[in-house]
């Protein structure tokens, strides 16, 4: 009889040590930070002006904690721009500090890939069917990718010093999974859109052992930096010889 005792404490101790165990991993691997984004129109546009898509907006968390060294957790790749069909895919990129991009030439002529905006500058020159070049973001920043042949190509790549981020789908939905717990600095950025309170989209966020949820996240519609775009010389496109160029 006292060995039932004992071996039902030993049960009770077990199970015990086994949800601390269990709630040690889960706050060692983070928790869901979740959003909501909605873009509406600038104040001064026409009413009949579509509202803007709330997908592509990205969303990340920077640690605040002087002990936080996240460089090396994350995404670790490879990522790719494909060029095919005239275009670039994905569009938007998000690649930690660090990563190697590869821009593969699927199209059945040249392209010349290039950024000399923001971010990361350089130019790829022209190269053919069937090849492929490389370029390293080396620091935090967004890069504005266009080809020099080809107007109506252009992709964003997004360098970002920390692993937590997300992107927002059609929808508005955003998520940022496995966030340790701490304080964090959100950021906010789209391609079409600003903040329409700089404030509150830079707040300090404090995560802990439970999920978070931040609200929504209210973006204006602006004027799109990569239309009307000059070529790598920074002048006007020239009309393409060939259409099979």
């Amino acid at each position: 009889m006292i060995q039932i005792v004992e071996l039902k404490s030993v049960s009770r101790i077990a199970l015990a040590a086994t949800a601390l165990l269990l709630a040690v991993c889960a706050g060692a691997q983070g928790v869901d930070v979740t959003a909501h984004v909605a873009i509406r129109n600038h104040a001064g546009s026409a009413a009949s002006r579509p509202v803007p898509s709330a997908a592509g907006v990205v969303v990340w968390l920077t640690p605040l904690q002087p002990d936080a060294n996240p460089a090396a957790m994350g995404h670790p790749g490879p990522f790719r721009l494909t060029q095919k069909d005239k275009m670039f895919t994905p569009h938007l990129l998000v690649v930690p500090a660090g990563s190697s991009v590869q821009f593969p030439n699927q199209d059945p002529f040249f392209h010349n890939v290039f950024s000399l905006f923001n971010g990361k500058r350089f130019d790829l020159g022209l190269y053919e069917s069937g090849t492929s070049k490389s370029v390293r973001f080396d620091k935090e920043g967004v890069s504005y990718i266009f080809c020099n042949i080809h107007p109506e190509m252009a992709a964003v790549v997004v360098v970002l010093n920390t692993p937590y981020w997300g992107i927002s789908t059609v929808s508005g939905a955003v998520a940022i999974h496995n966030v340790p717990a701490g304080n964090y600095r959100m950021h906010v950025w789209n391609e079409t859109a600003r903040s329409a309170n700089p404030v509150e989209t830079e707040r300090t966020v404090q995560v802990g052992a439970a999920p978070l949820q931040l609200g929504e996240i209210v973006l204006e519609g602006a004027s799109d930096p990569m239309a009307h775009h000059k070529n790598k010389f920074g002048e006007d496109y020239r009309p393409e010889p060939d259409p099979n160029y």
